[in-house]
């Protein structure tokens, strides 16, 4: 099963709209870096750390593992600590997909071989997985036009929005 390094940003936009269990029940090993784990997910509902803890693979950052993301930030000022561990665990497991956003680090795993995607990517693969109602799925990219933490590129969005309002 092909393996999907998730970095947490994702994880709370799909919280936003209640897509987590959806997310969970696709046809990959969805991982995050034990850091991230611990660091972000308290700030979910127990319902929601439930649904992460059945369906989440946590893996551990070895030291070395922790140096090389800390020498990754020196040289890529503008990546969170958290973005390079996300990395550096993408960049640990061959053939894995690094979910990002944020355009520095699509940049760095292009450079270094490592698959990406965002997290439009999910919602179609979740529409083709037939895993959340076509209106749900239309809503949540409603939704995230509306908040400013969401960061989608406004084009891709406004595609993804015209597309299902028309499905």
């Amino acid at each position: 099963m092909q393996v999907i390094i998730s970095d947490t940003s994702y994880l709370i936009d799909l919280k936003k709209v209640s897509l987590i269990e959806a997310f969970l029940l696709l046809p990959y090993e969805i991982t995050i870096p034990d850091i991230l784990f611990f660091e972000e997910i308290t700030k979910f509902t127990s319902e929601e750390k439930s649904l992460l803890e059945n369906g989440l693979r946590v893996k551990s950052i070895s030291g070395k593992g922790v140096r090389r993301a800390r020498k990754i930030k020196q040289e890529n000022l503008k990546l969170t600590i958290n973005e390079c561990f996300a990395f550096v665990l993408a960049e640990s497991i061959s053939g894995s997909i690094l979910l990002t956003g944020d355009k520095q680090l699509k940049n760095l795993a292009d450079t270094s071989g490592i698959e990406y995607r965002g997290v439009l990517w999910i919602i179609e693969k979740i529409y083709e997985a037939n895993l959340a109602s076509l209106h749900k799925l239309y809503s949540a990219l409603l939704e995230w036009q509306k908040v400013e933490t969401v960061r989608l590129p406004n084009k891709d969005l406004n595609d993804f929005i015209e597309r299902f309002k028309n499905l």
